[in-house]
């Protein structure tokens, strides 16, 4: 795939692809400053200028970015290697500390956007034809959406070339699972109580061995609302503990058809990044819940909300444009906390091959978000 960027760089003999794009961690995004007009998103940015520059200075200015942009990939990955207990002790790395991320960043920032003042200073533009990393994604599976009479689609599940990652394209509709207050009996929980089951078949809530779904006592987060249940648990607590799930409205978990994720190596606790390519946003995430095995798509509230969709487990969603990754065998079967999630996913995502890979691998995006979110677990 190739970019048309209106560019005059006359003698110009190489070109890089100069991106920047948040990536939620927890509460915060990467260290990496933000835009200051908007969150920017993959592709080449040119800003109208007012420096008037040669060719030549912008060439200069294009190598400057460059150098920039390789001490800031150096940074995160020292970070990376800090962060990991079993790795290089931090005190063994060589070169800047990773402290240094922020100010490297900062001056990557600066560089960016001198060129494209640059850029944007020389009126008599003519094409230049931008690279981009190459997506050599082999097709897998494919994936049949035919969830409740809905229009059939095809999903295209893809993986790298010796790489065990998955990822695809979908919409995503939005998970209440795992939080103490998704279900009532009343319906009057975050999520519409038919999403949870039914007499006989509470697929969504926790049960005792007749069936009957437990419901919260005095002492638990929400008295009178029913336990919530999801496919990755604390075996350390009991079932009719509501700590024992993992709660849609603080972690940002993906749900999977079980079947499908089974195939292809995923077990619940597994890692994946989540790309809204329609604002740039990405989030790590963890594997927390199992769906419908005619639907692919979903994602705890929490993750919605880092992607900035409408997390409201009722009617929020997106259509489509979102890209999901998933990491088979990278977990442990266990719940995690944030950090954790986040320093795994990080991790996980610069050895599949970070933003450029990411960019590379860009998917179609709709026109129009959801409108109404069809969940059914």
């Amino acid at each position: 795939m190739r970019r048309v960027l209106g560019l005059f760089l006359a003698g110009l003999c190489s070109s890089v692809f100069i991106l920047s794009i948040p990536i939620v961690q927890g509460q915060q995004t990467s260290s990496t400053p933000p835009a200051r007009d908007s969150d920017r998103a993959f592709g080449p940015i040119i800003a109208q200028g007012i420096l008037n520059a040669d060719a030549a200075g912008c060439s200069r200015l294009l190598e400057s970015a460059q150098e920039a942009r390789g001490a800031v990939e150096r940074d995160r990955r020292q970070l990376s290697a800090a962060g990991d207990p079993g790795g290089t002790p931090a005190d063994a790395i060589a070169g800047p500390f990773p402290s240094d991320l922020r100010q490297d960043s900062m001056v990557l920032q600066q560089r960016e956007d001198a060129l494209n003042r640059c850029a944007g200073a020389n009126h008599a533009a003519v094409d230049v034809l931008i690279p981009e990393a190459a997506c050599s994604g082999e097709q897998i599976v494919e994936f049949q959406m035919a969830h409740e009479g809905e229009p059939a689609r095809i999903v295209a599940i893809q993986r790298l070339p010796g790489n065990s990652a998955f990822f695809f394209e979908a919409g995503m509709s939005i998970d209440a699972d795992g939080a103490p207050n998704a279900y009532h009996p009343d319906n009057t929980g975050l999520d519409d109580l038919r999403n949870a089951g039914g007499p006989g078949n509470w697929e969504g809530l926790a049960k005792n061995r007749y069936g009957d779904p437990f419901v919260q006592g005095p002492d638990d987060p929400f008295p009178g609302y029913y336990i919530s249940a999801t496919a990755l648990v604390d075996r350390e607590r009991p079932v009719n503990d509501p700590l024992r799930y993992v709660d849609a409205s603080k972690v940002p978990y993906v749900v999977l058809p079980g079947g499908m994720a089974r195939g292809l190596g995923a077990r619940p606790g597994d890692f994946a990044i989540v790309w809204n390519q329609r604002n740039g946003k990405i989030s790590y995430a963890i594997y927390g819940d199992m769906g419908p095995s005619d639907r692919i798509g979903e994602g705890s509230m929490a993750l919605a909300e880092k992607l900035e969709i409408r997390s409201n487990a009722r009617n929020g969603g997106a259509r489509g444009g979102i890209l999901y990754i998933v990491f088979p065998g990278s977990g442990d079967g266990r719940p995690r906390t944030i950090e954790e999630i986040n320093a795994e996913g990080e991790k996980l995502f610069q050895a599949w091959g970070g933003l450029d890979q990411l960019a590379a691998c860009r998917m179609q995006v709709p026109d129009h978000p959801i409108e109404e979110n069809r969940n059914t677990n």
